[in-house]
């Protein structure tokens, strides 16, 4: 089992910047590729980015060239750098680890972009 531990995020102004945190504990040794993802009210869970255990990174089209995503596989945490945050960038943000054949979701951290 994986127990993954979000912080981070919070009330953020337009335009500004904040980072996310994920730290997993337990048995991390399959996790391959670790994702932050995001469900706004009444929308669907999305994917805003990933990185494999190798930095393999991938983003979604809405946040590249805003968002970084970086890992730290001594200390088993995941981040999410995000700048030039907007309105739209509101969301409760999700943490996800996949290895193994298993699939770990975070308990969501809520990001709210407003002035």
């Amino acid at each position: 089992q994986v127990q993954l531990v979000e912080s981070g995020g919070g009330l953020v102004q337009p335009g500004g910047s904040t980072r996310l945190s994920c730290a997993a504990s337990g048995s991390t040794g399959r996790i391959y590729v670790m994702g932050w993802y995001r469900q706004a009210n009444g929308n669907q869970r999305e994917v805003v980015a990933t990185i494999t255990k190798g930095g393999v990174t991938n983003y979604s089209d809405s946040v590249k060239g805003r968002f970084t995503i970086s890992r730290d596989n001594a200390k088993n945490t995941v981040y999410l750098q995000m700048n030039s945050l907007k309105p739209e960038d509101t969301s409760v943000y999700y943490c996800r680890h996949l290895g193994g054949g298993n699939d770990y979701w975070g308990q969501g951290t809520q990001v709210t972009v407003s002035s």
